[in-house]
């Protein structure tokens, strides 16, 4: 029976949503995102739109003509991938749907952290980390970006230069100090 007409069962996943639990947001909130974060993520969507839907469905079509459907590789990969671009498709556009584009660089109060802050922390151990505190979508722990709902975000939120704050990490409570806050104009 179709999913859509009885809805997901207990245990079941979306499948436009991410498995990720990082990448979820959290139920009644704004999908908060910085102007670059919001161009990458329309960026992608054009490009599966104008771009690999249509290259998928011509291969699939040729694949199509040439006959017995079960045995041919190049209809049954255009076929599953087709779907995975289909699902990608409408899990952007959903994001898209409830993006809120909040641009640091217009921040007022900078002596706070608020979204889209760079923060430079340091911990227990005297090692130093800058973090931009970015929307979920726009997560990259390799680029200091983190999402505003993890954590360590909503524990620096409000802070300020000086401050310590106190988190629950996966490896226990951990207290780190606020070294610097800033707003840039564009991406780090």
């Amino acid at each position: 029976m179709n999913k859509a007409l009885i809805g997901n069962t207990a245990g079941e996943e979306d499948d436009d949503e991410p498995v990720d639990p990082n990448l979820r947001l959290p139920q009644g909130t704004r999908n908060y995102i910085t102007p670059d974060g919001h161009a990458r993520i329309r960026a992608e969507l054009e490009r599966l739109l104008r771009v690999e839907r249509p290259q998928v469905v011509s291969v699939v079509q040729w694949a199509a003509a040439n006959g017995d459907r079960s045995e041919n590789a190049d209809y049954l990969y255009g076929k599953r991938r087709l779907r995975e671009i289909d699902r990608r498709i409408r899990f952007l556009t959903r994001r898209l749907d409830l993006a809120e584009i909040v641009d640091p660089a217009r921040r007022q109060n900078t002596e706070q952290v608020f979204f889209g802050a760079t923060v430079t922390i340091c911990d227990e151990q005297g090692l130093e980390n800058t973090y931009q505190i970015v929307g979920v979508d726009e997560t990259d722990l390799a680029r200091g970006r983190i999402s505003w709902v993890s954590p360590l975000a909503r524990a620096l939120l409000k802070s300020r230069e000086g401050d310590s704050v106190r988190f629950q990490s996966p490896a226990g409570w951990r207290v780190v100090e606020v070294l610097t806050v800033g707003y840039p104009s564009s991406d780090p």
